[in-house]
């Protein structure tokens, strides 16, 4: 249907996947004259790199984007929701924000000016989240910090009295929407045999 916007459910981790696919399925539409997505997410979060580069893709991009949490939007996910002009909530619904990480991997060996690299880089991604958060709610970036450092889970009036939610809503998009889906299984490790 002509000035419908297009439907994206983002059901998925914050990962190179998925939001590769997600930038892929908005520049198609953008070619096509679209203007206008709501982007329905549903995430436990994931890399703090994609996360970060979705949102200010979508910040940039010239179209609105609404971003309605339409279950868990936990960790960059947050991020990522942060990218919408109008942001929405279903009313059973959870926002987690908490600290960032680094993985190493089995008997990793790292020099003191390694892990003072990756102790600045963990310092860096948790200033750019709360920025971020901070920017989109009003809130300071202090504030958010700790929000993140405490662990904070908010159920969606919470994330509203946050500003984070602009409006808590049940119906997700309009009749005849086209919906684009983006999901992603992990594939099941191979068992070793006995």
């Amino acid at each position: 249907m002509p000035g419908q916007p297009t439907v994206i459910k983002f059901f998925a981790p914050v990962i190179d996947v998925t939001i590769n696919a997600l930038m892929n399925a908005i520049d198609q539409k953008m070619k096509q004259g679209q203007k206008n997505f709501i982007l329905l997410i549903s995430s436990p979060g994931g890399s703090v790199f994609h996360g970060l580069s979705a949102y200010n893709y979508l910040k940039g991009l010239p179209a609105e984007i609404t971003t309605h949490n339409f279950g868990s939007v936990d960790s960059i996910g947050v991020v990522l929701y942060c990218g919408g002009i109008k942001r929405l909530s279903v009313p059973q619904a959870r926002f987690l924000l908490h600290g960032v990480s680094a993985n190493f991997p089995q008997g990793a060996s790292l020099e003191e000016k390694q892990l003072e690299e990756r102790l600045k880089g963990l310092r860096i991604d948790l200033e750019n989240i709360a920025k971020v958060v901070a920017a989109n709610t009003g809130k300071s970036s202090e504030e958010v910090t700790q929000a993140m450092l405490d662990r904070t889970t908010l159920n969606p009036q919470e994330a509203q009295a946050w500003r984070l939610v602009h409006e808590i809503k049940v119906e997700l998009f309009p009749s005849g929407s086209e919906v684009i889906s983006i999901q992603y299984q992990e594939q099941p490790k191979q068992l070793l045999g006995k």
